[in-house]
Parts: C-alpha cells; structure tokens; sequence
C-alpha cells in the first residue's frame, strides 16, 4: 500500500493519468492526496475532478483557492476568469454534486504522524494543532446549510494579519487565504497576497519573505502547492513544494510518502 501526493493538476488530466500509470497506481490498495486546485487553466478539468468524484475513496484533495472559486461561479457568486477553462464544468449535469463534494473536503489534511498537507502551506504563526483547529472552523461553516453566505463574503485581501480575536467572516476568510493563496510574508506575519514571482528574484532589501522561511518547526513535513513559481525548490528538506507548473507547461509532479521518491511527468502539447 502506498501513499501519493501530487502537485496542482489545474485541469491537467491527462498528465496524472500518465503519472498514476507509471507508478501502477491501484484503487484497492494506494492512496492518492492532491495539494488542491484540481481544476481552472488546463484543458480537462471536467474530467479532473470526475476522477477525484467518483474514486473517493482513493483519490482524495484539501482545497485550493481554484477549487473554492468554482464553488463560487458554479452557484452564481462569481464570473468564470476568462483564462479557466471550465466550460465542461459549467455544462456538466454533475455541477452542484461536485460543489457538495468540494465544500466537504478539508484545507488541511495530516496524511501520517509526520506528514501535513495543504495547498498553500501553514501560516507560520500557527503551529501543526492550531492550524488544523483553524481549518476544522472552516470545514465546518462550508458543511453548514447557510455557507453561501460565507462563499459570497471570502473573496478579499483582508485581513492580512491573524489575530485570534478575529470573528466570523473576517476570521474565516483569513483561514481560508492562509491555506490556499499565502505565498509571501513580512516579519510582522503580515500576508501579501499580490507577489507570485519567484523568491529568488527579490531584492536583499526587500522585507517579503517566502511563508516558510519563518517557519521554525521541525517536528513535521509540510506538503504544499500553489506556488508554481518556486518549481519545487524550497531549500528545506522538511517543506516540499509539489506545484511544476504542468498547466505552464512544465511538468506534474508525484510524491510517493512510502519510499521517499518523486514522478515527474512533462506537460503534454495542447
């Protein structure tokens, strides 16, 4: 039996199918983890999460800021973005199942004793418990009858500091940028949430920092996505960045827990 984790898929179904073969990846006995975003930019996202849809009991995802927006365009809250390509989704006759399945799936999820996974990482001003008592909050309010009134209200900026006397909207919207479109950090544990450049191009001078450069705990290892830029490297051995760029035509990336070993599949020409 073994346990994968794989980078943004992005509608980029062809790519992890090629991925899920090359391992022999096995519905009776394996156990496939996506760091979220499923869908958006690639050519299938339909078929994307078709798959995670109908294999639930060995495909599973924590979500990602794409996969919270189409919750929000498929009941109406929201525009599709010119760029994603969501067409199959919007015509599919299994859109408001997938909205159920999607909003009962977790910002975070621990995949052994060791092992966190999330799609944007960990607030580093949390620890590993705080964080997964923050991300339950917010599992909750999706599960609840009324969280249309939450999904019209998470699409900000602000806050950008946590403070735990935060409340209600404002509380929960902070959670949900922390899981799915942190990036950047200043020291006063700030969040920006317009940079997406690559670290390595900053300036020395400059006083944003990557999220896990402040994060001190070693005590687990973070899987996380989202940040296509840093193509994988975070120069931490605890901190794995599983986001290539595939739907940027790069290349997928699979992460297999049990031996400690990466895939990697070249995106395919369109």
């Amino acid at each position: 039996m073994a346990t994968y984790a794989v980078g943004d898929i992005q509608g980029c179904y062809r790519e992890l199918m090629a991925l899920l073969e090359t391992v022999g990846f096995s519905h009776k006995t394996d156990q496939l983890w996506c760091v979220g975003d499923i869908v958006a930019r690639g050519p299938d996202s339909a078929d994307a999460i078709r798959f995670f849809y109908e294999n639930e009991s060995s495909a599973h995802t924590v979500l990602g800021n794409h996969d919270l927006n189409l919750v929000a365009v498929l009941l109406g809250h929201r525009k599709a973005k010119r760029n994603d390509k969501l067409s199959g989704i919007l015509t599919a006759s299994e859109k408001l199942d997938w909205v159920d399945w999607l909003r009962s799936q977790p910002l975070m999820q621990q995949l052994n004793p060791s092992t966190v996974i999330s799609h944007a990482g960990i607030y580093p001003w949390w620890s590993v418990e705080e964080a997964q008592t923050y991300a339950d909050e917010v599992s909750a309010v999706l599960n609840n009858n009324d969280f249309e009134d939450f999904i019209k209200s998470m699409f900000s900026n602000k806050p950008s500091k946590w403070d735990s006397s935060l409340s209600g909207f404002d509380r929960y919207r902070f959670i949900v940028n922390a899981f799915t479109r942190m990036r950047y950090c200043h020291p006063n544990a700030e969040l920006d949430l317009t940079r997406k450049d690559d670290p390595n191009q900053h300036s020395s001078h400059d006083d944003l920092q990557p999220w896990f450069n402040f994060w001190s705990s070693n005590d687990y290892r973070l899987l996380f996505g989202h940040w296509a830029a840093l193509m994988g490297n975070t120069h931490r051995q605890d901190i794995l960045a599983l986001d290539t760029g595939c739907v940027w035509g790069q290349y997928m990336t699979l992460y297999d827990l049990s031996n400690d070993k990466f895939y990697y599949q070249n995106a395919f020409s369109a």
